[in-house]
Formats: structure tokens, sequence, C-alpha cells
């Protein structure tokens, strides 16, 4: 790559205008200067009719009003919450607001140049576009990055509910990248980054309604190598939300209803059983063979011939390796988990517990034992927690860069 990339920001808006000075000011302070942001402000039209939501909708024309004044950095503004120009009904939230401003881009952007997703509520170092075009550059053949991130405390009851969530979060990628699987990733709309050759290529963003960015990472893994690492991290806020029905906002707002059966901690072995059969594609390419995965996969695909039609239709060993890996995606993997979470019906508790000692044993830290030794996510506190927490955070630091080097094989 010759040429030095310029750099689009894509970054959907709602509800946004007290955060959105903060975030200029990071991007007015980044050392990498050749960029601009592209920012989508957008609403549902009947939320101007809505007593609740007219009121995300005035503050997005507060947003909109800011973002005109803005200068430094460059600000495209796309209107898509005005009354008359906000989402019909069938067709909006974050996923449609993401697309529209990544298509945007791709429309006047170069092959090599590169896409940073962002949110408004979101805390990014002075040197986090220079990380992310320093990786593409050591690593051109990268068709994206889901970069390392850290959720900042806001020193209230919500710390106990985003470290519960974090803990999730790492425990599921720590185990992911032990089993060294091609959809080892943690999918956050704030910290993922790609080059537009590559988000043409896998068609684009798909404008779910929320886990658009799971979604497209998910893609992108399937056609070519992820990175896992930057020199860099993103600050996602720890905020209560309603505006999308997956990720941090809704899991905070179910966690403290004492809810987290959509955020489980998975055994261990249910991942061994995950590359278990990954490691038995290249036999299947010749004879049908049982795999630990078998008896949900053909639950779930309503057939009891997994791979047959797989082999039919790939006749190297090679394509059909990559087909059957197509097959048992990151969504069938998340849903395979939760099939066997349903089954062992084990405490969370118990199952990082175990996790620690099985893994860990006398390397543990001693702080990290006495969290351990009556572990209760209900009633821990916040520097127990917090614990945890940075020490997961820190092991899985160590094989974003160290194991992996960033690139998957």
């Amino acid at each position: 790559m010759n040429q030095k990339p310029f750099i689009y920001v894509a970054l959907p808006v709602l509800n946004e205008s007290e955060n959105l000075p903060r975030l200029m000011d990071c991007l007015t302070r980044q050392d990498y200067s050749d960029f601009k942001v592209v920012a989508c402000v957008n609403n549902y039209e009947h939320w101007w009719d809505d007593p609740v939501k007219q009121e995300w909708c005035i503050d997005n024309q507060k947003s909109i009003e800011y973002l005109k004044k803005v200068t430094n950095p460059e600000v495209i503004l796309i209107d898509k919450s005005s009354k008359g120009k906000g989402w019909t009904e069938k067709k909006g939230g974050v996923g449609i607001a993401r697309k529209t401003t990544m298509d945007f881009i791709v429309r006047q952007a170069k092959k090599h140049d590169l896409i940073a997703s962002m949110d408004a509520d979101t805390w990014y170092p002075v040197h986090y576009l220079t990380a992310v075009h320093d990786q593409f550059k050591t690593n051109g053949s990268l068709y994206g990055l889901a970069l390392p991130y850290y959720h900042k405390l806001a020193k209230n009851e919500t710390d106990r509910l985003i470290l519960r969530y974090e803990i999730y979060m790492r425990y599921y990628l720590l185990n992911m990248l032990r089993i060294k699987n091609p959809y080892a990733f943690t999918a956050l709309g704030s910290a993922m980054a790609f080059p537009v050759w590559a988000y043409e290529k896998v068609g684009g963003l798909t404008p779910v309604k929320s886990g658009e960015d799971f979604y497209f990472l998910q893609k992108l893994a399937k056609s070519g190598k992820i990175g896992l690492w930057a020199d860099t991290v993103a600050y996602p806020s720890s905020r209560f939300s309603e505006r999308v029905t997956f990720g941090t906002g809704p899991a905070l707002l179910k966690g403290s209803l004492g809810s987290w059966e959509n955020y489980p901690l998975y055994e261990f072995s249910s991942f061994d059983k995950i590359k278990d059969t990954f490691d038995l594609f290249p036999g299947l390419f010749e004879n049908d063979m049982e795999t630990p995965m078998d008896s949900f996969l053909k639950s779930i695909f309503k057939t009891n011939d997994i791979w047959g039609k797989i082999r039919e239709n790939y006749k190297d060993r090679q394509n059909f390796i990559r087909a059957c890996k197509v097959k048992a995606d990151a969504l069938r993997i998340l849903q395979f988990l939760r099939f066997e979470k349903q089954r062992q019906k084990r405490s969370d508790e118990s199952v990082i517990v175990e996790y620690f000692e099985h893994f860990w044993n006398d390397r543990l830290p001693v702080k990290i034992r006495k969290e351990l030794e009556h572990l209760d996510f209900k009633n821990q506190s916040f520097q127990g927690l917090n614990t945890i927490r940075d020490f997961l955070y820190k092991q899985e630091n160590v094989l974003r860069k160290s194991f992996y080097a960033g690139v998957f094989p």
C-alpha cells in the first residue's frame, strides 16, 4: 500500500447531544490527520408523535445543529431525523444508520481507504486512528479489525452491571481464542474498522435492527482474516439504553432486573466440543462421522444429513472445510452454547470458578483466589468484580497480541 489511506469515521447518532462534544474533542486531538466524519443523525419518523420518544427526536435536532458548526474535524451530516426525513417503521434502527454512513463512504472513497466504526458515547485515545492505520499497513490482507475495548466505570451501581457483562464477554472470547476458532471476536460497533474493499467484497453491512456489528464481523470472518489487535483501546460508556435489543445497553437493563439468562457463562467443556467438531471437518470430507455438535445442528437445520450436501457441492478438501466453517458460523456457535447451557443448568459462578481452577491453577494471583472463594455476582463488591474483569482483560490482550499477533491463520 503506497498511498496513505484516508480514514472515514462512520458515526450513527441518536440521543447523543451531550456526548458529541467529548467525541469531537477526541477526534480533534487525533494524531492522524487524514480523516473525516460521516454522521447519520437518525430516528423513526413516527417518534415525533410519541410523547416519550419525541424527546430523542428533539435531542437529535440539538445534535444536528451542533454538528453543522463543527469544522474540525470535517463532518458530513446525513439527516435522518428531522420531520419528514425519519425512518419508516419497517426500515430503521442503528443497523440501517451504520449502513447508511458506510454506503455513503464507499461511494466516495478509494478501495484502500479505511472505515472506522465509532459511537458517540465512546472515548478514543489520541493515537486511535493511527493505530488502526498501522495495523492495516502491517497486515494488508486483513478484512477487518475487532479492536480492544474497556468500559469505563461510573462509580455507581451501574458498575456492578457493566462488570458482570464485561466478564461474560471476556470469558467467551478467551475460550474462543483458546480453541483457536475463526469466529473468535467481540462485536462492538464502537470498536471495529475495515478497508473499503473488504466492505464491498462481503456485500456491505446487513441492516438488522440490532446486532449489526456481530453479523457484519461474521461476514468478514467467513471471507478472510480478522485482526484482533491494534495498539490502542476504545472506551465505551456503561449506560442503560433501550435503543437496541442486543448489546451493552439492553444487557444492563436486564441485569438491573436480575436477569442474566441471555448473557450466561458457558462451561469450557462446551467450547471444547466446538473445537472437536471443527477438528473433524477434514475427515468429514471423506466419510460421515459423529461430531459433538451433531444433535444441535440436526435440530437447527431440521435434517439428519448435516455434511452430505456440502460434500456433494465441494469436491476438494480445502473448500469443503471452508464450507463447513461457514455453516457452523458464529451465530450457530452461540446457539449451540445456549443449547448446552440449558442442559447443564449450572450457576455462572461455579462455571467460571472451575475455568480458573482448570486453566490457571497455581498461577492465579492471590487477590483473584480470594475473590473466587465465595464468588457471588449479585453481592460481590465492585472492587472484587473489577479485579476479575481486569485479570481477564489482561489475559485476553495477551492472546490478542502475542498468540495470534492480531491475525487468524
